[in-house]
């Protein structure tokens, strides 16, 4: 641990361009997921926009509890059933999974295929239900 100290004191340039670069790095990740949204706003997006909220859990997951009115693509498939979210195009599109972990991926994929109006669930389903919003089971 000592010599860490004397590594950083001795080339202090060096290791701030370091930390410069990964803060550089994350920031950059975080953005390229697209922007992230409380359960609150979201509610406010589904109410007042008329939001399409997309779920990408997997079956099991969603028919444990999904967001009223939210249609079911898995993640796996979203590639392949692009088609079904084409006539939603101009609306905004509010992506949720499971803990906020995956939204990421969904929202590349839909802003390459020219969705401009995408954001994704932050904490996901999981922050939905701890903020006791109502879950639909069918």
């Amino acid at each position: 641990m000592d010599r860490l100290f004397e590594f950083i004191v001795n080339h202090y340039i060096l290791v701030s361009v370091f930390v410069a670069l990964l803060a550089a790095l994350f920031l950059l990740e975080s953005r390229r997921g697209g922007q992230k949204i409380s359960a609150q706003a979201a509610v406010s997006l589904i109410n007042r926009d008329e939001a399409i909220v997309l779920d990408i859990r997997d079956r099991k997951e969603y028919g444990e509890g999904h967001i009223t009115g939210a249609l079911h693509i898995p993640l796996n498939s979203l590639k392949d059933r692009m088609a079904e979210l084409n006539k939603h195009k101009e609306k905004q599109i509010v992506v949720a999974d499971k803990m906020g972990q995956h939204a990421a991926m969904a929202v590349k994929q839909l802003t390459a295929e020219g969705f401009e109006k995408v954001v994704r669930l932050n904490g996901g389903v999981a922050d939905w239900k701890a903020s006791n919003l109502p879950l639909v089971k069918k």
